[in-house]
């Protein structure tokens, strides 16, 4: 195994193996492509030529190195060809059957030393070596789509793998370019293991009609930063791979989180795999394509008011109750938006000092030239600080960002429903308590709505628009009224616990978590294979240490009493870390040390 992975053999020369053989030619590698389909070798062939092509014209290689990559790649259909391969990778079908076969072949065609890994993201890479007359130098090789993009791999041992086959692929690794991590044979390993949880909720959500496709992917594109959404995520890497993946996750950890949402059984039960198909959560316009065309379940402009066409009440001046940072925030939205802003808190230093803080914000954004300085004095000028909620008597809208306490905020409802005039819309920027208890508080639950802004409230354009089963269709459309006037965007959502956003990331943290209280991998590991593989913005531990561990653990004891589901438990190392203090960022300890602010 101590050969420098000079001539390559990519048995399957599907899109992933296209993509492999592309960044192995790039780096001068021999490289032998197999495929039993003729078509396909010509397609891998085609993709090499006009990838090739492209990145001559954008400056990236000359036209020699070109041509000279393009004559490092020969394709094959037979196997035999792998003969002088001293590693190969296969990408074909994720079937045991389909696997082991290959793997029988190539035991009987490589030389001894040559190295076997499989691409499988679902299957066990120690099933696979036991059947081999070699298992040492079988592993797992996991790229990522698209191959010449994505920098994650992940380099899977079983129990039976020598040492020096990890070092052999994991140094081919870096000269590719890519980032390897170390995993154990475990279905869907890192990445993917959390991934495909993920998205099974974000399918059972849809499934549950508990919010739209659009929605679902707009909160968490938009509230999560994410470079797609879920539905859509699952139609770009297939439905029916999916279910697979999520099949074997299931068989190995019985968490009924991984139990595959009947939806996504239906959906490829019906060939509607997603992008490949041309149909699948969404509708596309060509099988293979990525561009959405509209279908039966588009919404018509303006659809999310309520039915038939309900417009809101009109909104002049807004309420915004509290003095911390999401109330500031949240008042800053609406001054730039030209509603007159009361900013009650109590007491009226309170409601100065979040003045001046807004003062502060606006004055950076005037820095930054997002703002001039005309608009600056017209939205501080927009803005009036009180004392009390006494002073929302005359507004149209009240949003109320105090503490996160059901008690604390079903009396400010009670207080806002003897204060504000009849027709004012109440909302709550709540995250995790029910809408309802706290429309319960006040004579007027069909005007009470939640209306859950994210952090900072002036850069974040989600808005979580929630509805409880007395908000009438006018109140909600009021809501939504405001959120589009004031550039951000609405996304409908039922009452109950964490909404979407929350719903879906939270449970998703607490998995991360769990696979370091169980030594399958570091945080550091987690992290760079989350933003490397799945283009996450930060970690889940980077994340979990911002957010604070106290407030992840609150919401998932939330979503846990809510569900009853045994796999939202949060896992007992968040606990212990939140018990010794150890809340992130804001303690100087957390997941990581972090200097003191």
């Amino acid at each position: 195994m101590d050969t420098p992975l000079s001539t390559i053999a990519v048995v399957g020369l599907g899109t992933m193996g296209t993509g492999i053989a592309e960044v192995l030619v790039r780096a001068g590698r021999e490289v032998v492509g197999i495929d039993i389909d003729d078509g396909a070798a010509r397609r891998a062939v085609a993709a090499l030529e006009f990838s090739s092509a492209r990145a001559v014209v954008r400056g990236r290689v000359t036209e020699k190195e070109r041509r000279d990559a393009l004559a490092r790649f020969r394709t094959f259909s037979d196997p035999r060809a792998a003969a002088d391969a001293e590693l190969v990778v296969e990408v074909v079908p994720e079937s045991y059957e389909v696997k082991e076969r290959v793997f029988r072949e190539l035991d009987a065609i490589v030389s001894p030393t040559a190295i076997l890994a499989t691409g499988t993201n679902a299957l066990s890479v120690t099933r696979l070596a036991a059947g081999s007359r070699h298992p040492e130098r079988v592993l797992g090789l996991h790229f990522f789509a698209p191959v010449p993009a994505m920098r994650l791999v992940e380099v899977v041992s079983s129990v039976l793998t020598a040492p020096p086959a990890v070092a052999a692929v994991t140094a081919l690794a870096r000269e590719l370019g890519k980032e390897p991590v170390a995993v154990g044979d475990r279905p869907g390993f890192v990445a993917d293991g959390l991934l495909f949880g993920y998205l099974n909720q974000a399918a059972a959500m849809y499934e549950a009609k508990y919010a739209s496709r659009e929605d679902i992917d707009a909160a968490m594109r938009l509230g999560c930063g994410l470079p797609m959404g879920p539905l859509a995520l699952l139609d770009l890497i297939g439905v029916d791979t999916a279910r697979t993946v999520l099949e074997a996750m299931y068989c190995a950890s019985h968490d009924r989180l991984h139990t595959p949402a009947p939806v996504l059984g239906q959906l490829a039960g019906a060939g509607l795999t997603g992008r490949k198909a041309g149909r699948g959560f969404y509708t596309y316009e060509a099988a293979g394509g990525a561009t959405v065309v509209p279908d039966a379940l588009t919404p018509s402009p303006g659809a999310g008011a309520g039915p038939g066409t309900v417009t809101g009440r009109t909104v002049r001046s807004v309420g915004v109750a509290g003095s911390g940072t999401m109330a500031s925030g949240i008042a800053e939205v609406f001054a730039k938006a030209g509603y007159e802003v009361v900013l009650a808190a109590r007491g009226r230093a309170k409601a100065d000092t979040a003045r001046d803080r807004i003062a502060a914000s606006l004055g950076r954004s005037v820095a930054k030239g997002r703002l001039t300085a005309v608009d600056r004095d017209a939205a501080l000028a927009g803005i009036v600080p009180a004392g009390s909620p006494d002073a929302f008597a005359g507004v149209d809208l009240v949003v109320e960002a105090v503490a996160e306490d059901l008690a604390v905020k079903q009396r400010l409802f009670a207080t806002l429903d003897r204060v504000c005039k009849s027709g004012a819309v109440l909302a709550t920027t709540t995250s995790s308590l029910p809408v309802v208890a706290c429309a319960r508080a006040t004579s007027r639950p069909q005007d009470v709505v939640g209306m859950h802004f994210f952090n900072p409230a002036p850069a974040m354009k989600l808005v979580e628009v929630v509805r409880t089963v007395l908000t009438t269709d006018e109140a909600h459309a009021t809501v939504r009224e405001v959120c589009l006037r004031a550039g951000k965007h609405p996304v409908d959502c039922g009452d109950r616990a964490g909404f979407i956003v929350n719903a879906l990331l939270f449970p998703y943290l607490n998995n991360a978590v769990k696979m370091v209280q169980e030594h399958y991998a570091t945080p550091d590991d987690i992290d760079a294979a989350m933003r490397l593989g799945g283009g996450y913005p930060m970690g889940p531990f980077e994340l979990l240490d911002v957010v604070g561990l106290d407030v992840s653990l609150a919401i998932e004891r939330v979503l846990h009493r809510a569900f009853r589901d045994p796999g939202l438990a949060p896992a007992p190392l968040l606990e212990h870390l939140v018990a010794a203090g150890c809340l992130g960022r804001k303690t100087g300890r957390g997941f990581r040390e972090h200097a003191r602010r």
